[in-house]
């Protein structure tokens, strides 16, 4: 079994979700994180900035903004690590930076805590 750990946009959320369940993920553990990739600006901010709007001046300042994201958990059993993957590309690709990364990891074990199974059964699947 994998992790499959996603950083997407925060309005990407609702259609990551939708779209995971559609093909049968439908478990998941959401964090709202903040971060950065390489870029250094903010192109949104900049343009406000220049039509004069306060939010967006006050925002400028010396060095990189954290930006918020959602970090996404996802563990799957190791047929599905793919379907996941592209699912998540599909999804939350727009050809601009920021859309997000993606880490397999992987998972070692996984126990339900109610009955004690472990393993791939220990997963939620939902069967195809």
């Amino acid at each position: 079994m994998k992790e499959v750990m996603a950083v997407v946009r925060m309005n990407m959320m609702n259609k990551t979700k939708q779209a995971l369940a559609d093909v049968g993920v439908s478990s998941l553990t959401a964090q709202l994180v903040h971060g950065r990739g390489r870029g250094q600006v903010d192109y949104r901010i900049l343009r406000g900035a220049e039509h004069g709007f306060e939010e967006a001046i006050s925002q400028l300042g010396v060095g990189p903004k954290l930006m918020p994201k959602r970090l996404l958990s996802i563990v799957v059993p190791d047929h599905k690590v793919r379907l996941v993957v592209d699912t998540l590309i599909a999804v939350n690709r727009t050809g601009s930076p920021g859309d997000g990364k993606i880490f397999v990891l992987p998972a070692l074990d996984a126990i339900r805590v109610r009955t004690g199974e472990s393993g791939d059964v220990a997963l939620d699947e939902m069967t195809a």
